[in-house]
C-alpha cells in the first residue's frame, strides 16, 4: 500500500493523561533514506519532552504496553544525531507555554517499509525531558531518564484517499 511515486504515508494519533492529544504524519521520502515526521500534540506541560518510537503497537494497558524504545540493532539509548542509538531515539520536542508542540523531524533510523519498519509500532511522548544518553542516571542508557509515558499513538498507513 503505497502512495504515489513510491511514497509510503503513515499516522499517528496520539491520546494520554491529562487531555494531552495530537496528530503525527510520517512520510518516507521517495528514495526510501529518511521519514519526514511532522505534526501537532496539545495539552503537554511547557518546556521539553522525550519522544520515542516504542517497539509495540499495543495500547492494551495505556502508553505502559508500548514496551521499551524501538532498538533493533541492541544499541544504547542516545540522541537522534548519535550513531550509538535506538533507532526509535527521536530526542525531544518543545512545548509553548500554551502547552503546544509542533514536530517536525527528519530520521534516517525509523523507516516505513522494509525489515526495520516502524509500522504498527508506537509513538510515544514523555513527561521529562530526555537527556540523550548523557545525563549519568542509571536510566540514561536505556530510557534517556524520560520519566512517564504522557501520550501515545500507534503508527498505521494513512489513506491515500
Amino acid at each position: 500500500m503505497e502512495a504515489a511515486k513510491g511514497t509510503v504515508k503513515a499516522v499517528a494519533l496520539l491520546v494520554g493523561d491529562n487531555n494531552v492529544r495530537g496528530s503525527l504524519q510520517f512520510l518516507q521520502n521517495l528514495n526510501g533514506n529518511y521519514t519526514h515526521v511532522t505534526g501537532k500534540i496539545t495539552g503537554l506541560s511547557p518546556g521539553l519532552h522525550g519522544f520515542h518510537i516504542h517497539a509495540l503497537g499495543d495500547t492494551t494497558n495505556g502508553c505502559i504496553s508500548t514496551g521499551p524504545h524501538f532498538n533493533p540493532l541492541k544499541k544504547d539509548h542516545g540522541a537522534s544525531t548519535d550513531d550509538e542509538r535506538h533507532a526509535g531515539d527521536l530526542g525531544n520536542i518543545v512545548a509553548g507555554p500554551d502547552g503546544v508542540a509542533l514536530v517536525s523531524i527528519k530520521d534516517r533510523q525509523i523507516p516505513l517499509s522494509g525489515v526495520h519498519s516502524i509500522l504498527g509500532r508506537a509513538v510515544v511522548v514523555h513527561a521529562d525531558p530526555d537527556d540523550l544518553g548523557r545525563g549519568g542516571h542509571e536510566l540514561s542508557k536505556t530510557t534517556g531518564n524520560a520519566g512517564a509515558r504522557v501520550a501515545c499513538g500507534i503508527i498505521g498507513l494513512q489513506s491515500s484517499v
